[in-house]
């Protein structure tokens, strides 16, 4: 029999036997358990080598490219001005200014046509009965010539009537103000009742749908931009390629700065005067590896990439990033030219974890 002593210490060992049993089985129950999780999910792109620069972001402005104060182009009293906001096509009507005058002015230069052709008519018909008097010796020859000065100067007077009607027929259709491009009012500067002179704004009309932004840009980085450059536009956390329509090259004397425009990729949500910021080159490019903006994990002890290893597993590795154009990102720290980088799905994914690629995941991720 077992003595008291002997006893507790076979009680003791065959517990903590139980303890060990235990942990080793619920280690290798939680092992078994990770490797059958099913793979998950991703998309993934690849790492390129390309020719990246450092980027220089500088402060811009939406603008529109048809901005325009119309003017009057006849006197008279303001009749109507479309009012804010109106939305308008090329030729709509701006503003209609009182047109009595210059209809009866039109109307007079009209009658004035009739009569002269009239007259045209019987001096016509006087200089041929002339004519043959003159034949037969019974008017003398200068009859003749009076008659066809008069009728060749009735016919001048004819040719200055038909101007006169035309002008008053174009200054009748000036005092309906057009738009000369598509845009929207934005203010109006004459009332109804007020005069209109040659000259005097009626209203600002801006084109909200051809927009580009203003920056300016040091004077210093003029040898490394030109027309058509890829730049990006950057906003909050939107990033978007577009590229530089237009370098106007005189710089400032006191800010050495001189005006870019770029472009403003079509179906952006900007309205006149947003605030964006211009990315340029900021020095000479060089030779990167790059990947998608999105593949970049971003945790609080570092940015990480993950990388498909050829077992379809996932790989994590901490990436230093450097230059950036639009949605490619320079990134040191291991990844290579023709590497598979993960670009959505791996929010959640643990280092060896396995994976399954997306169809056409590839082609959707780059998307260059």
């Amino acid at each position: 029999m077992f003595s008291q002593r002997n006893w507790t210490k076979w009680t003791k060992g065959m517990g903590v036997a139980l303890v060990f049993a235990t942990a080793t089985c619920g280690t290798t129950g939680l092992s078994a358990q990770q490797q059958e999780m099913p793979p998950a999910l991703v998309e993934v792109a690849e790492a390129s080598a390309e020719m990246m620069a450092p980027q220089a972001y500088m402060p811009g402005t939406v603008v529109s490219r048809n901005d325009s104060r119309i003017a009057a182009e006849i006197s008279g009293k303001v009749k109507w001005v479309a009012p804010e906001g109106t939305l308008l096509k090329e030729g709509d009507v701006v503003a209609e200014i009182d047109d009595r005058n210059h209809a009866l002015s039109l109307a007079r230069a009209h009658s004035q046509i009739k009569r002269l052709k009239a007259r045209i008519v019987y001096l016509k018909s006087d200089l041929d009965r002339v004519r043959e008097l003159a034949v037969n010796k019974n008017v003398p020859p200068s009859r003749v010539e009076e008659a066809e000065s008069t009728l060749l100067m009735t016919e001048e007077e004819l040719a200055q009537a038909r101007v006169t009607a035309e002008q008053a027929e174009v200054d009748l259709e000036r005092t309906r103000v057009r738009a000369p491009f598509p845009g929207r009012v934005v203010q109006r500067l004459a009332q109804a009742g007020e005069y209109a002179t040659p000259g005097r704004q009626i209203a600002r009309l801006v084109d909200t749908e051809h927009l580009e932004v203003s920056a300016q840009a040091p004077v210093s980085l003029s040898a490394m931009l030109t027309d058509g450059q890829p730049v990006v536009l950057r906003r909050d956390a939107s990033v978007m390629d577009t590229s530089i329509r237009a370098i106007i090259p005189v710089g400032d004397s006191l800010s050495r700065a001189m005006e870019i425009r770029v472009s403003v990729p079509a179906g952006s949500a900007y309205v006149v005067g947003t605030a964006v910021q211009v990315g340029v080159p900021a020095s000479a490019p060089q030779q990167v590896v790059a990947v998608p903006r999105d593949a970049l994990v971003l945790r609080t002890d570092g940015t990480y990439v993950y990388r498909i290893k050829d077992d379809n597993t996932a790989e994590r590795l901490l990436v230093t990033t450097g230059a950036a154009t639009g949605r490619r990102v320079a990134v040191l720290g291991g990844i290579e030219n023709g590497d598979r980088v993960i670009v959505r799905g791996g929010e959640r994914l643990r280092p060896g974890q396995r994976v399954q690629l997306r169809e056409g995941s590839t082609q959707l991720a780059n998307g260059r």
